[in-house]
């Protein structure tokens, strides 16, 4: 978020909410879906697939298929309405692919790490929709189920501090 002067003034869910979030979800939909190992979305795309319990669907108008399975050119194109829209975008797509979430009838838009946007999150809540920002569903998700390691891997201590060599 280098470079911009605006101030935050939106609060997002507070722990225990982005947990029911997840908990309440069956589907999720992953907008900006990339077929590349190195792009975030395809690291969150596999943790999910592997290590959730959710249906896992990916929204890209220029790939066919991403991890063996088909790739919807929108929101629209779904066989299901998602629960949760997961969105890898450029911040200026933000509040059009907010609208495509209400027009489908998602219930929460997630706005990935690095991602904040105020007019989306406007355009979601104004429609009933509950809104997470800035935010990975990959670390939430992990978080509420087992500790995290600084690789993304449970380490099985609950604690700030290394254990001794």
């Amino acid at each position: 978020m280098s470079g911009t002067t605006t101030a935050r003034t939106w609060q997002g869910p507070s722990a225990p909410e982005r947990l029911a979030i997840l908990r309440s979800t069956k589907s999720i939909a992953i907008v900006g879906a990339s077929d590349n190992p190195s792009r975030a979305s395809y690291f969150v795309a596999t943790y999910l697939l592997s290590s959730s319990p959710y249906d896992v669907y990916f929204v890209n108008p220029r790939a066919t298929t991403i991890l063996g399975r088909p790739v919807y050119k929108s929101l629209a194109d779904l066989p299901v309405v998602p629960d949760l829209v997961d969105v890898f975008r450029r911040h200026d797509d933000l509040p059009g692919v907010a609208q495509e979430a209400v027009d489908v009838g998602a219930k929460t838009l997630w706005l990935q790490l690095g991602s904040w946007n105020e007019e989306a999150a406007g355009v979601a809540e104004a429609a009933g929709l509950k809104v997470v920002m800035d935010r990975c569903v990959k670390i939430e998700h992990a978080r509420f189920h087992g500790g995290l390691h600084l690789a993304g891997f449970d380490t099985g201590v609950i604690s700030s501090r290394r254990a001794p060599a």
